[in-house]
């Protein structure tokens, strides 16, 4: 009843809202909306215009209405335009200007303007041809934009290659990905996807790395957005967009660790497009050695276990995607998109064990496969009032994840044992989202929204197949305002409520509830100095619930001696953060610098616990709320070029690690974390690119212990063949060494266990890509949950979790 009264009050006004839409005066029926179009050539070469400006004033008062910029086709098309009398200006660095007069009417609102020349200035014929190239790093005013397509070594790559070499971002060798130290909610478009819930690295290895045109880090997200994320939010822009005309896109990578395929197809005709996408990924079984002690003290007596073996794991995934776009009219806009992944690994494995000097071997196999749906159906209204829109969206994501495994014990003079367990998981989640913005003036904004997200957690996790029953309801509501303080002086504040309700039951007797209301405030303030500099101050404070993987007390033991099991009573991190930062661009150079303090409430890690079970000694790993975090850091990032078709690249992130709970008598100290990454590329005549790289991620702490510090690098060359619609290239990585040897330390007042994993990465890779028609990406307004903690997949102060 509660989660009812909830929801109808949460949305209620959405409808009434729309009713009243434009704010602010009566209903009025919008006038029919059409669309001009142009193709813009050089009247010398015929060849196309890209990135043309072209503006629409109006004839009688030259008040511009409307502009758009030109495609690698030369095609422009002006969108939403009121029937009148107009002139189109067209023009273009080193070309003379144009002024044409163009007419729409009511009875035909769409107008082809057919093609239109731009004649070369004096000054422009006496040149040699000017090439352009797609910077790296782009720099905005609430993001840091990486673009993935201008980045040669990322062909045959999967997105947690091309996460590595992301500014600010830190990857383990498992793929999970941390901003400046801290939890990041991943997005795939804006939206969220069901793979991630289950696991966020795996659901990373299903992308391959040519489906990705951009990567998105924002570090101080205003209210608008989801408060998810300690750290942020990462937004993976994929290049299956809207594409006027026909077009696509195939990539094909063979290599000695991993094979990928993506294909794109998009079909646009008149107000209808169509987009499709499908990419696989398949690695190939390799052999991760594996040594491990434990020892723990239990009840005055020392145990210790020795194991020395090995894990043999493949991988094989794929994802799908189908969406429809349709134009209504001028104003008014709907589409939907249907995802589908599927996503499998695991392998055999052989363990040496040594238990207080008796000698025993595991022969093991752990089988795991996730199954994920998503649907989106979005509606967006816009009106004649530049900026003005409403949208309401809905989005129903489902999802089964299975983990098995199967446990073999031999020892000399004992009757074989044998453990076998399974475990299902299902995740649905439905999701209701109205968002609306009005621009008051050129310089004032408001942007306000509700938001309603219904979960249900399913898991069979128990022998006597108890089930994990868990709900959990999320409603919301934000406002934005974004306003001028001064000419330079640019103003976000937004406050966001969200109230969460949650229920469950672990078996049949472990029943719990736990509701909780909290605001979430954010302000931005930018000011733009001398030349091309700007300095940002930012506020914000987050939220990071726990996913399915730390609430789940399924009993993961396929090692018997390290089990893993979730907590389902975890409580939701709460952080605030505050940062300063500086960014500007001197001759072509770019330098962005910031400074940042975090603040955490109940931190969640992995905690291991020796324990007694059937007269067996163990260390077993579940997650709880520690304590409360401190950090300090620090960002640097700088681009160079020396020559023309010469790029240097740096980053360097620097944060303090520190977690105290007077309670639990836990108290870490400061640690220091730090990224460093750099970058040298350069392009040769006849289209050659080359591409070195490399990234030092520091030993990583927990309350319990590190892990040591990783080496990864690299280096791509890459050629484009066929009149440059298509390349061919090499990719390697580590070729210097087979494995990452990672080793890791974690003890308790009575026990410790260490790992020593060498983890097989070296890998060579030939990729070709081909790619027909050119795509004009358009972005559409979605739904995005942001507000669940995702799995780090283990590895740290935990059980030893099989490398993938």
């Amino acid at each position: 009843m509660k989660k009812t009264i909830l929801f109808i009050l949460a949305f209620g006004f959405v409808f009434s809202a729309q009713a009243q839409f434009p704010l602010g005066g009566a209903v009025q029926k919008p006038k029919v909306t059409g669309r001009i179009t142009a193709v813009i050539l050089d009247s010398l070469t015929k060849k196309p215009i890209d990135y043309a400006s072209v503006s629409l004033l109006k004839e009688k008062d030259n008040k511009s209405v409307n502009g758009a910029v030109s495609d690698e086709r030369g095609k422009v098309s002006l969108q939403n335009v009121t029937p009148d009398q107009y002139k189109m200006s067209i023009g273009f660095m080193g070309y003379k200007s144009r002024i044409i007069s163009v007419k729409t009417t009511p009875e035909k609102p769409d107008l082809n303007a057919g093609t239109i020349y731009l004649s070369p200035t004096e000054s422009t014929l006496k040149e040699v041809a000017i090439v352009g190239a797609q910077a790296l790093i782009e720099n905005k005013v609430d993001k840091l934009v990486y673009n993935a397509e201008a980045d040669a070594t990322n062909a045959g790559g999967d997105a947690t290659d091309v996460m590595r070499k992301v500014p600010m971002l830190s990857v383990d060798m498992n793929g999970n990905v941390q901003l400046r130290g801290s939890a990041v909610r991943i997005l795939i478009n804006g939206k969220p996807s069901g793979t991630m819930a289950n696991s966020v690295a795996d659901a990373l290895k299903m992308i391959p790395a040519e489906q990705i045109k951009s990567v998105e880090v924002i570090t101080s997200p205003s209210a608008k957005y989801d408060a998810e994320g300690s750290g942020g939010i990462i937004n993976i822009i994929t290049k299956k967009k809207t594409a006027e005309g026909t077009s696509g896109s195939i990539n094909a990578t063979a290599g000695t660790r991993s094979n990928n395929g993506a294909f794109n197809f998009n079909v646009k005709t008149g107000r209808l497009a169509v987009t499709t996408s499908l990419g696989v990924n398949h690695a190939y079984p390799q052999k991760s050695n594996v040594v491990l002690f434990n020892s723990s003290v239990i009840n005055g007596v020392t145990n210790t276990v020795s194991q020395n073996g090995y894990s043999d794991w493949s991988r094989v995934g794929y994802n799908g995607s189908v969406g429809l776009d349709y134009d209504i009219n001028g104003y008014n806009n709907i589409s939907s998109t249907v995802k589908l992944n599927r996503f499998s690994n695991g392998g055999p494995g052989t363990n040496d064990i040594l238990v207080n000097q008796v000698l025993s071997q595991n022969i093991r196999d752990n089988d795991m496969s996730f199954n994920n749906m998503d649907w989106n159906v979005d509606y967006r209204k816009t009106s004649k009032k530049e900026g003005e829109e409403f949208s309401i969206s809905a989005q129903l994501s489902t999802g089964r994840n299975e983990s098995e495994f199967t446990n073999r014990f031999l020892t000399a003079g004992v009757p074989e044992i044998v453990q076998f367990r399974d475990n299902t998981g299902k995740n649905n989640e439905y999701t209701l989202q109205a968002d609306y913005t009005y621009p008051f003036s050129k310089t004032t904004t408001l942007e306000t929204g509700l938001k309603g997200i219904v979960r249900n957690i399913v898991s069979d996790y128990d022998l006597n197949a108890e089930d994990f029953d868990y709900d959990q309801n999320v409603a919301s509501a934000y406002g934005v305002i974004g306003f001028k303080l001064t000419p330079k002086i640019t103003a976000k504040a937004g406050l966001r409520a969200e109230y969460t309700m949650i229920d469950g039951m672990a078996g049949n007797t472990q029943g719990f509830n736990n509701d909780y209301f909290n605001l979430f405030p954010s302000l931005i303030v930018s000011q733009t100095l001398k030349g091309m500099t700007t300095i940002k101050l930012s506020y914000n404070r987050r939220v990071q619930r726990p996913s399915l993987f730390y609430l789940n007390p399924f009993r993961n033991e396929s090692d018997i001696y390290n089990p893993l099991e979730g907590n389902p009573k975890l409580s939701p991190e709460l952080t605030d953060n505050i940062e300063f930062g500086y960014s500007t661009f001197i001759k072509g150079s770019v330098i962005n610098a910031s400074v940042f303090y975090r603040s955490t409430q109940d931190v969640i890690e992995s905690s291991i616990n020796p324990v007694t079970e059937n007269g067996v000694n163990k260390n077993l790993t579940t997650y709880i709320n520690v304590g409360t975090s401190q950090s300090y850091g620090f960002n640097l990032f700088g681009s160079y070029n020396p020559k023309p078709k010469w790029t240097l690249m740096s980053n360097f992130g620097l944060n303090t690690y520190e977690v105290n709970n007077a309670a639990n008598n836990i108290s870490t100290g400061t640690l220091l974390n730090y990224t460093i990454y750099a970058r040298s590329a350069y392009a040769f005549s006849g289209g050659w690119n080359t591409e070195l790289w490399g990234v030092i991620n520091s030993p990583k702490r927990t309350f319990q212990g590190k892990t040591d510090a990783m080496y990864f690098y690299g280096g791509a060359v890459k050629k484009e063949i066929f009149n440059k619609t298509a390349t061919i290239g090499l990719n390697v990585l580590n070729p210097f060494s087979r494995d990452l040897n990672i080793k890791t330390n974690n003890s308790t007042a009575t026990s410790v266990q260490r790992t020593d994993i060498h983890y097989p990465l070296r890998s060579f890779g030939l990729n070709f890509s081909y790619k027909f028609g050119k795509l004009k990406f358009t972005e559409k307004k979605t739904i995005k949950n942001d507000d669940l903690k995702k799995e780090d997949q283990g590895g740290m102060g935990g059980g030893v979790q099989q490398q993938k």
